[in-house]
């Protein structure tokens, strides 16, 4: 069994266990998970293999199986599986010990956030993963912004993003410093936090909110609400 694939069981082990536990309910809720994994993982499945070919990333033969799936080793995959089930969980969870409320979000705020995002993707056009990781973050926020002039987005949905960094950097610390994921030097900054590139916190926060926001549509979860 290769170190990737223990990962990624150690991902979803929990949420796997807690499925049919009676307060979360969570396996009601499977059929809207499944449709958000599918809809936002393929896209980011799609950017791994561009990124792989670009040289952009690879993975250390030495923790992965020896198979590949279009250049993706199958945990590589699995990954895109167990994370966002994970997350998901984590906020139906929330949702029953904390109480959920509207926070605005101001429109200027926002657009404010989508121009540097947009900025910095252009200044570091020449850092082919940091500029693309600078876009996915800018279209999270252009989808938030495009439910109504103003945003109001629930307290669940900013604790979640936030509670998902805790897991977030002890997963990718294990995948950077092992190595099990590899980075191109000239495909990134070279600022780390530990052994992570700064990037990371953009591209986990992208994947994060584009699962939750497309399991909002799937599920008609009110996340938002339009003034």
């Amino acid at each position: 069994m290769s170190a990737y694939l223990i990962i990624n069981i150690l991902i979803i082990i929990v949420p796997l266990l807690f499925t049919f536990e009676k307060k979360v309910n969570y396996f009601k809720k499977l059929p809207n998970v499944f449709t958000a994994v599918i809809s936002v993982g393929a896209a980011f499945i799609l950017w791994d293999i561009s990124a792989v070919r670009n040289g952009d990333w690879s993975f250390n033969p030495a923790y992965v199986s020896g198979s590949r799936i279009s250049g993706l080793p199958p945990e590589e995959i699995l990954f895109f599986i167990t994370v966002p089930y994970s997350i998901i969980f984590i906020y139906e969870s929330l949702r029953i010990y904390i109480k959920e409320r509207m926070v605005s979000v101001n429109k200027l705020l926002m657009m404010t956030g989508i121009l540097i995002f947009g900025t910095a993707s252009y200044l570091f056009s020449d850092l082919s993963y940091t500029s693309n990781v600078m876009i996915a973050a800018m279209v999270v926020l252009i989808l938030l912004l495009l439910k109504g002039r103003s945003v109001d987005i629930t307290n669940i949905f900013f604790i979640t993003l936030l509670v998902s960094f805790i897991p977030f950097i002890i997963v990718n610390y294990f995948l950077t410093s092992m190595p099990i994921l590899e980075y191109n030097p000239e495909a990134i900054t070279g600022i780390r936090f530990l052994t992570i590139p700064v990037e990371d916190f953009f591209y986990s926060f992208s994947m994060t909110g584009g699962w939750l926001i497309a399991y909002s549509f799937s599920g008609k979860r009110i996340f938002f609400k339009n003034n």
